[in-house]
């Protein structure tokens, strides 16, 4: 699961469980491109640390000049782009009876028309060089649905829809695209819970425990590498059993 001299892009790097995935991807060998609307520097500078090149940039990934202008600016840097993960996401939570049109907008453009905008920004190096790793990080909540979440569980769900369709126009082409699904990930949001409300969440999850932010990122690393080359159009759960097909 080596990715020597990879050019990477994460989406939603700065923090998180992006930070995560980027740092795994640079363990692994490669260089990697933050695009976040936030400051990625300080992952920038984590990834530079082993050994690798980073590159910072702030995109807002729901417009689409300012995402070609920082695909151009990688180009620019490595000419080539060989992984993207998708992994920027925003939740506006609320029953769909109360919810406000400019939430269900805001989450739907960060959730799927970020992951559109950059997907079809990097399609044309990846296709010309027959070779590319699409990775769009979706959730469980687009499996099962989730209340007071209709607006997250249809981004979700539509992320992995549009992976599918997307697999079967670029297969031939050898770029892969596949989805992971976190479930109860570790993260700023499950820190602020409450023992009860965590234990309420744990009786649901058959392993009985919260994932980490590198669970996803390994699985991210795994289908970024040659090992998966054989692997495209799919969703892999990383649930510790709490959706089972």
């Amino acid at each position: 699961m080596r990715l020597a001299n990879k050019v990477a892009i994460v989406t939603g790097g700065a923090r998180g469980i992006g930070k995560a995935i980027a740092l795994n991807l640079a363990e692994a060998g490669a260089n990697v491109a933050i695009c976040d609307v936030q400051s990625g520097e300080d992952t920038a500078a984590c990834i530079e640390e082993l050994g690798r090149t980073a590159l910072a940039l702030q995109v807002d990934i729901t417009d689409k000049s300012q995402v070609e202008e920082a695909v151009g600016q990688i180009l620019s840097k490595w000419g080539k782009i060989d992984i993207l993960v998708n992994n920027a996401g925003i939740t506006r939570d609320g029953l769909l009876m109360r919810m406000k049109e400019s939430d269900w907008d805001a989450v739907l453009d960060v959730n799927l028309k970020g992951a559109f905008l950059f997907s079809q920004a990097v399609l044309r190096p990846m296709l010309r060089q027959r070779n590319g790793r699409i990775i769009n990080i979706a959730s469980v909540v687009g499996l099962m649905g989730n209340p007071g979440q209709g607006n997250y569980a249809a981004s979700k769900a539509g992320l992995i829809g549009f992976s599918k369709s997307l697999a079967r126009e670029v297969a031939t082409r050898g770029v892969t695209v596949n989805c992971i699904a976190p479930g109860f990930i570790v993260t700023d949001m499950t820190d602020a819970l409450t023992e009860a409300q965590k234990k309420s969440l744990m009786d649901q999850v058959p392993v009985g425990d919260m994932g980490q932010p590198n669970d996803v990122a390994a699985a991210v690393r795994f289908l970024a590498s040659p090992c998966a080359r054989y692997i495209t159009g799919q969703t892999v759960n990383v649930d510790g059993g709490l959706v089972m097909d």
